[in-house]
């Protein structure tokens, strides 16, 4: 109390709302995220400030510190788990060709307009263009949502009221509780199992198929591997039986991997017989999330003239960031895939010098990283890694430029064979900003468990 025997509370010194929102950098904060985030950021900080933990005077440098970057909800992240197509993190990153390309097509394009003649134009004309040259055998492309909806455009087009031939050992989960029997009967067809689990001839296939059959369906399973015992037909097999073959590559491979030999690609099935090929766009591709279908031109004309295609078309935005990564530069999918271990490591090393010289526990250990997103399974990339103590993992998680780690054997490992060379130095500080006293409540592990 003071002489006067008043309360001095510091809280009232915590300047209104509208005073901190005449500060300069926040009224432009406000053109550029919009009014709501701004006033959200001001009103966190009000809140620090009567909790005592920034002074008053402070409130406008910290609210302008809490803006979001964007005006959306997502946040970008270093992908350090070591899973090169993380779904959980969107899968594939685009390319900085694709990225210009999406920012160009931001705007009104040509996207179904000839500007020579004036009149309608093929939507998506010059991205299908590029998706035929990167795949000879296909006499026709057609480009949907999602690899999903490929498949179900396919059999809607194509068996709806007939039989589709399928092995018993390709009927897949392919995440998040989606089945794939479920999927293909939800467009009215009906499914025709044959062979079992682990065996599949080509002579089951024969005995199944008749006057309802619609067309035999091949899956790859991307996401899981039968092993020992085993036999499965292969596609020339099939398109010898003469119906239509339509083979589900899943991971979007367009030709063959030195890398990944035993991954199939939408080229040698095509050249192997198949009718149509379906595949997603956003893993070993390394482009937008979009299904893509391959094949014989009378299909694919018959697919895409579905009405249901309308409603799983792409937009604007996938397709020239489709385009890009077809005609573009090297993705960061494939940088991250052909990478050499040799290099990962000395980039560990020279991360982990640095480190430990600030007083951070760090080592850089030996990691093994896979593909991930459905594709190559069994498959194990040769890594490198920062290995820190378990509690980083949280910390790093929910800090000021997010890093997902992996927990292995009680250590938190930041394996950089999906972290582009550029971002080593916001990765390192990254780490810096969470191994400060002032972290020690995120990175406490009693608190975190």
């Amino acid at each position: 109390m003071d002489q006067r025997g008043t309360t001095t509370d510091v809280r009232r010194r915590i300047p209104r709302t509208d005073a901190v929102l005449g500060d300069p950098r926040l009224i432009e904060a406000a053109h550029r995220l919009g009014s709501g985030a701004v006033k959200a950021a001001v009103r966190q900080a009000q809140e620090r400030a009567r909790a005592g933990a920034i002074a008053p005077d402070e409130v406008a440098d910290t609210a302008v510190a809490l803006l979001p970057r964007t005006a959306g909800g997502l946040r970008p992240v270093i992908n350090a788990t070591g899973v090169v197509l993380h779904t959980n993190l969107g899968r594939a990153s685009l390319s900085a060709a694709a990225r210009r390309a999406v920012r160009e097509a931001a705007g009104p394009t040509d996207v179904e307009l000839d500007l020579r003649t004036g009149a309608r134009a093929r939507r998506g004309r010059t991205a299908l263009a590029a998706l035929r040259e990167r795949v000879p055998s296909a006499a026709a492309a057609h480009v949907v949502n999602n690899g999903a909806a490929a498949l179900v455009l396919v059999a809607t087009a194509l068996a709806a009221g007939k039989e589709i031939v399928i092995s018993r050992g390709e009927m897949v989960e392919i995440g998040d509780g989606f089945r794939l029997p479920d999927l293909l009967v939800s467009t009215g067809a009906r499914l025709r199992e044959v062979g079992t689990t682990n065996r599949t001839s080509v002579a089951d296939y024969a005995a199944a198929i008749g006057p309802e059959t619609a067309f035999v369906l091949k899956v790859h399973p991307s996401n899981f591997r039968v092993t020992g015992f085993t036999r499965a037909a292969g596609t020339g097999e099939l398109a010898a039986l003469g119906v239509p073959v339509v083979v589900d590559i899943g991971s979007g491979l367009l030709a063959p991997h030195p890398l990944l030999p035993d991954e199939p690609d939408a080229e040698t099935r095509l050249r192997a017989g198949a009718s149509l090929v379906t595949a997603s766009g956003d893993k070993l591709l390394g482009g937008p999330q979009c299904g893509l279908l391959l094949g014989q031109e009378e299909l694919v004309r018959t697919v895409s003239r579905h009405p249901l295609a309308r409603a799983l078309r792409v937009d604007k935005l996938t397709l020239a960031a489709l385009e890009a990564t077809l005609t573009g530069p090297e993705n960061p999918t494939a940088v991250a895939l052909a990478a050499d271990p040799a290099g990962l490591r000395h980039r560990a090393e020279r991360l982990a010098s640095a480190l430990a010289a600030d007083g951070i526990e760090v080592r850089a250990v030996e990691s093994a990283a896979s593909v991930g997103g459905g594709g190559a399974p069994g498959v194990t990339l040769p890594s490198a890694a920062l290995s820190l103590p378990e509690r980083y993992a949280a910390a790093l998680r929910t800090g000021p430029v997010p890093v997902v780690g992996r927990l292995e054997a009680g250590r938190c490992l930041l394996d950089l064979r999906a972290v582009p060379r550029e971002d080593d130095e916001r990765l390192a500080d990254a780490v810096r900003s969470v191994s400060g006293p002032a972290a020690g409540a995120a990175m406490d592990p009693v608190a975190e468990g």
